[in-house]
């Protein structure tokens, strides 16, 4: 029952972070409109571009991620050890078979991205494949299936997109007037530029919100029922461990894709206020929680 509620809850929160970014893509194309004196063109253009990328992201998220990550699709013959591992487990987890990528960089980390699990795919760095021993990987994909069962690959797509093109507009309303765009009234496009640069700065503080939205409490869940898929919560202890150890960044890590990946991508900190911000729970707590099952 708990799955259940947790799928239902991600499709809710799909439905409501979607109509959150028409909402405010809207808003902002309505300043843009009012400080460059394009009327409601500029509410027209930005409720055309909201729709057109909520589309985008629902659809072509995944292609996004996988490419700003520089995953490769595999083949069975190309990788039967990885290939046959994610097979066994998604049959065990009654899901399609993902499409499966690897990621070449020495960092071990993963991630799944896509619509629904018929439209999955998983990616692997080739770190994660040379590092981990057997039951290490196995938790690691198993983790990372769950998050695909429970639908939290739709949520966590859909935010590389939207977050993205936030940022986007804000950073064009800014550009704008130090090209001197605008109009006569100086003293209505002060008020405009004014808060054109407040919705600048507050853009990035808003996508990080988002991401942190999300909730952490997903990471423990998908470690919980992953570790439930191989019966063997150690395993996935012990590659969490492997990677605090090697505390190694990702050469392609990305702030938009972060909040995908097994583990925070950058380099970790022990700054209270990075930790605090940071898209995934502290490693240390999930290793005791996997410990404690």
């Amino acid at each position: 029952m708990r799955l259940y509620s947790q799928i239902d809850s991600n499709k809710r929160k799909t439905i409501l972070l979607i109509a959150i970014f028409v909402v405010f893509i809207t808003s902002l194309g309505w300043v843009f409109g009012k400080m460059y004196n394009f009327g409601y063109y500029g509410l027209a253009i930005a409720i055309v571009i909201s729709i057109s990328m909520s589309l985008f992201s629902y659809y072509e998220g995944d292609k996004v991620a996988l490419w700003t990550a520089g995953a490769k699709p595999i083949k069975k013959q190309e990788n039967p050890y990885v290939y046959n591992m994610v097979e066994n487990l998604a049959i065990t987890a009654g899901l399609p078979l993902p499409k499966i990528h690897i990621i070449q960089d020495q960092a071990i980390n993963a991630f799944a991205c896509g619509r629904d699990p018929k439209h999955a795919s998983i990616a692997i760095t080739s770190g994660a494949i040379k590092k981990l021993e057997n039951e290490e990987l196995e938790g690691v994909i198993a983790h990372e299936l769950s998050h695909i069962k429970d639908y939290d690959i739709r949520l966590m797509t859909i935010v590389i997109i939207l977050v993205g093109i936030i940022a986007l507009m804000s950073d064009w309303m800014i550009k704008g007037q130090l090209f001197g765009l605008g109009g006569r009234d100086k003293e209505k496009n002060n008020v405009l530029i004014i808060i054109g640069i407040v919705l600048a700065i507050l853009s990035p503080l808003a996508a990080k919100l988002i991401q942190l939205s999300i909730s952490r409490k997903r990471e423990f869940l998908a470690d919980a029922n992953g570790a439930l898929l191989t019966r063997y919560p150690e395993g996935l202890a012990r590659a969490l461990e492997k990677i605090a150890q090697e505390n190694i960044p990702l050469k392609r890590a990305n702030n938009a894709t972060s909040h995908l990946y097994i583990s925070n991508p950058f380099k970790g900190s022990k700054n209270k206020i990075s930790k605090m911000f940071s898209t995934h729970p502290p490693i240390q707590e999930r290793i005791k929680a996997l410990k404690n099952m």
